[in-house]
This record gives structure tokens, C-alpha cells and sequence, in this order.
């Protein structure tokens, strides 16, 4: 089984949207706020008071593109207009994130569900998945299936697939239950495709072109850039299969989200105050769509604007909400698969309490 770390978020590290350094800009003038120490006594439509004090929030986050929210609310000022000073920091593997997670010695990370993810929980690593950080869009998946350009026109279809050698960049993780859902969608079983396990999404370009792979399963920006050079095709789109699939989550110590519920509401806030203003410019086509290309470009690695404009972005729920029944149906899937140690209490991992909460206050976008 594959650690954690070369999970789907972490191997986006290394296909090009490693943190590019997180330079914080001036904060905006703050809203209007109404009193009160949390969002349950206030009325829709109403912000919260920042914190009397000046509190840091210690978020893990890679760079990678399904953290829009954070770094649009961290260089929009939202953070700092509930007093709330943010500090990006970096772990090379789960091994040492989610036990510092669990601990609250950080607040937030961004993770997707793997069994080994869930097995850390069955093992006394306490954590909580509070709100969505990645999902794909219907016809714009973000993370889909490619085939290789000799491969057009003849592999048209998912039953096309049969007999073919397609790579997947991890077993029992969301990519493996993704290449799963597509197989039940095809009518295959496992024996009817060769699955070939390539942990390294640059590798799958690499094999595409010497042809020794038929398809993949890629993420972007790597779908663009490969389709832009020749070297594969886009093939239809994982929504076809899996709708709602829950690619990753924003994770949370309980700590924070327990005993610091007054930073976590506000944190919160802030958060889907950057999915928003995200939202309105990839989703809507409205918004400030040069500053927050721009902050994309700054807080990733990838730098040019113009390709911003033409990836399928990742989807981010602007009221922060995640597939709850897709991350059972994972958990499900791992077990069946004799993968998970012990069961846990998907009902105490999973809060949506906050998201909620925030919701209330903000309004439903």
C-alpha cells in the first residue's frame, strides 16, 4: 500500500503546483460585523467581530491548486479581517502531518481518503474532514482519464478500454476507486484491463509518448500540457461515471474545531469568502477574474495565466460542501477490498457542523 504522501494531493507537488511561496498582501478594509463570539447568534447575512486578539492558524497545504481558497483569502485580507494571521507550512509525508494534525500542533491540511488515511484514524490519529477541497465538474474533470494520441479514434468508448494498459497512480486511494467506478461503468472486471501503477503523473507523459501505455488516469495541469504537446487526448470525462465523486477534503484538528471554535467559525468565513470569489470567476465568469488568476499564479507553480484560463479547475463548493455519501461509499470500498485494519466512526470524522454555521452567516451562494 502506498503511504499517504504519494497520495493525489501530494504527488500534484511534484507535477508542478508546489507551493510558490506565500507572500501575504495588504489586508482589505474589514466588513461590517455584528458582536458574538460564534455564527449562532447571528442573523443571515451578518459577519462576525474579528478576534480580540491577533490569532495564528498553522494551515499544511502543498500548493496545490484545490488550495484556491485559502490563498485567495489569505492574500484578499479575509483571514486578517477576523484577526486571524495564517502561516502555510510544508510536510514531506502523512507520517508526520496527521499526527501533528491530530495533536492541533497545526490547525488545517487539505487530504483525500485513501485506506491508509482511514487507518490512521482507526489508530488513535484523530482528525476531521469539516469541508470540500476538490471535486470534480461536470464535463471540466480536473483529475479524468486520458489516452494516448495513437490511440484516437480507437478507443472511442469506456468499453474500448478492454484489453488496454492504463495507469493509475496509486492503489486502494480516491485514483484507484475512480478507475474503479470506471471499470463498473464499462462492465469490467480488474482481470479485463492491465492495470499498471505509475505513482508519478509526469512518468504517465513520459509513457504515453514511448507508447507503452493506452490511457491514464491524469491530473491536471497535466491533461492541458499533454494535449497541447500531442502527446494524448482528453478522453470524455470522469463525471460520466462519477458524478460526485469527493476527490479531497479540508481536514482539522479537533482541537481547533472543538476547543477554538471561535477561530475555527471565523477561519471558516474566510475560507468560503475565497471559494466564493473563486467560484465567480471559474464557474460564473464574472468577479475579479485577473486578481485571483493572479493569486493562483503566485501561491502555485503554475505561472502562466493564460493556461489558468484553459485547465479544468479543480471544483470547490462555495458553501464549503463535500460528497458525504461518495466518502462513505470510498470507506466502503476500501473495506470490501480488506484493506482498512478496524472499522471507525465515519460520523465522528466527518463534521459539517462549521460549514454550515458559516453558511448561515454568509447566506447560501
Amino acid at each position: 500500500m502506498k503511504k499517504w504522501s504519494m497520495s493525489l494531493l501530494s504527488i500534484v507537488v511534484m507535477t508542478a503546483l508546489v507551493l510558490a511561496g506565500c507572500n501575504r498582501g495588504d489586508s482589505a478594509e474589514p466588513s461590517a460585523s455584528a458582536s458574538g463570539s460564534t455564527g449562532q447568534e447571528q442573523a443571515a447575512g451578518e459577519d462576525l467581530a474579528p478576534l480580540k486578539e491577533k490569532t495564528k492558524v498553522i494551515i499544511a497545504e502543498d500548493g496545490a491548486a484545490s488550495g484556491a481558497g485559502f490563498y485567495i483569502a489569505d492574500k484578499k485580507g479575509y483571514f486578517k479581517n477576523y484577526n486571524i494571521d495564517v502561516e502555510f507550512a510544508t510536510f514531506s509525508n502523512s507520517d508526520d502531518m496527521l499526527p501533528a494534525l491530530a495533536a492541533g500542533q497545526i490547525d488545517i491540511a487539505g487530504g483525500i481518503s485513501t485506506a491508509s488515511f482511514f487507518n490512521s484514524i482507526a489508530q488513535g490519529i484523530n482528525v476531521k474532514m469539516i469541508a470540500d477541497k476538490g471535486h470534480n465538474r461536470k464535463g471540466e474533470s480536473y483529475f479524468t482519464f486520458v489516452i494516448d494520441k495513437d490511440q484516437e479514434g480507437v478507443i472511442k468508448d469506456y468499453k474500448d478500454l478492454k484489453g488496454k494498459r492504463i495507469a493509475v497512480s496509486g492503489e486502494n486511494s480516491v485514483d484507484d476507486y475512480i478507475f474503479q467506478e470506471m471499470l463498473n461503468h464499462a462492465g469490467f472486471t480488474r482481470d479485463d484491463v492491465q492495470f499498471v501503477l505509475i505513482p508519478d503523473f509526469p512518468n504517465m507523459l513520459a509513457g504515453m509518448e514511448t507508447n507503452s501505455l493506452d490511457a491514464a488516469l491524469q491530473i491536471e495541469p497535466l491533461i492541458t500540457k499533454g494535449a497541447a504537446d500531442g502527446i494524448h487526448v482528453k478522453f470524455l470525462d470522469a463525471t460520466d461515471f462519477a458524478p460526485e465523486a469527493q476527490i479531497a477534503m479540508v481536514l482539522a484538528s479537533p482541537k481547533f474545531v472543538d476547543e477554538k471554535r471561535d477561530v475555527a467559525i471565523r477561519f471558516m468565513l474566510a475560507y468560503l469568502k475565497g471559494l466564493r470569489d473563486y467560484n465567480d470567476v471559474f464557474v460564473k465568469g464574472t468577479g475579479d477574474k485577473e486578481g485571483v488568476i493572479n493569486i493562483m499564479t503566485e501561491y502555485t507553480a503554475l505561472k502562466e495565466p493564460k493556461l489558468w484560463e484553459q485547465v479544468n479547475v479543480t471544483g470547490l463548493d462555495p458553501n464549503g460542501k463535500m460528497f458525504v455519501d461518495d466518502i462513505k461509499k470510498q470507506y466502503e470500498w476500501y473495506k470490501e477490498r480488506g484493506a482498512l485494519i478496524k472499522d471507525i466512526d465515519l460520523n465522528q470524522a466527518i463534521d459539517t457542523s462549521l460549514a454550515e454555521e458559516a453558511v448561515k452567516i454568509l447566506g447560501q451562494y
